[in-house]
């Protein structure tokens, strides 16, 4: 039997709520993502230049640090992984993790939550970092739009 693990990043609770929903369908383990030093709201001020998460964004080669130790995936065969939109890719700690993780001979495939992007840029950055392997990923927020990205490969 395949088991599912559904790594997440959120910073207001709307990807937790997806990767829980997801979870739950597919009877999969969770795990949080969490920044070693937390953001607070004006690390996110998005219209203020030099915030925490525009410096971040910004600089491709940033890499956020992750809190605790991440799962062991050796008992995984499905990895999904969720994430919100900041400037219309994922938050650079996403790319902290994905260094970490051995994804190799797992089934891939993530999601994104966002209040007006498109998947496309987010696509094509995890495609970068994990390979072609990635299955297609969207924005996800109903319950509809969650059974149909599942429908699609799951």
């Amino acid at each position: 039997m395949s088991k599912t693990l559904v790594l997440y990043f959120s910073m207001t609770g709307n990807t937790k709520r997806v990767a829980q929903k997801i979870a739950h369908r597919l009877q999969a383990d969770t795990y949080e993502i969490q920044a070693q030093v937390p953001y607070s709201q004006a690390d996110l001020t998005w219209t203020n230049d030099t915030c925490r998460a525009n410096q971040e964004q910004n600089d491709p080669k940033s890499r956020p640090a992750f809190a605790g130790s991440l799962p062991d995936l050796s008992g995984y065969d499905t990895i999904i992984i969720g994430h919100p939109i900041w400037w219309g890719i994922p938050p650079r700690i996403i790319q902290t993790v994905l260094d970490k993780l051995n994804l190799t001979g797992k089934t891939i495939a993530s999601f994104a939550t966002s209040g007006g992007s498109i998947y496309a840029q987010s696509q094509e950055l995890l495609t970068q970092e994990v390979g072609k392997n990635l299955l297609p990923g969207r924005v996800l927020s109903s319950d509809a739009s969650i059974a149909s990205w599942l429908q699609t490969w799951a």
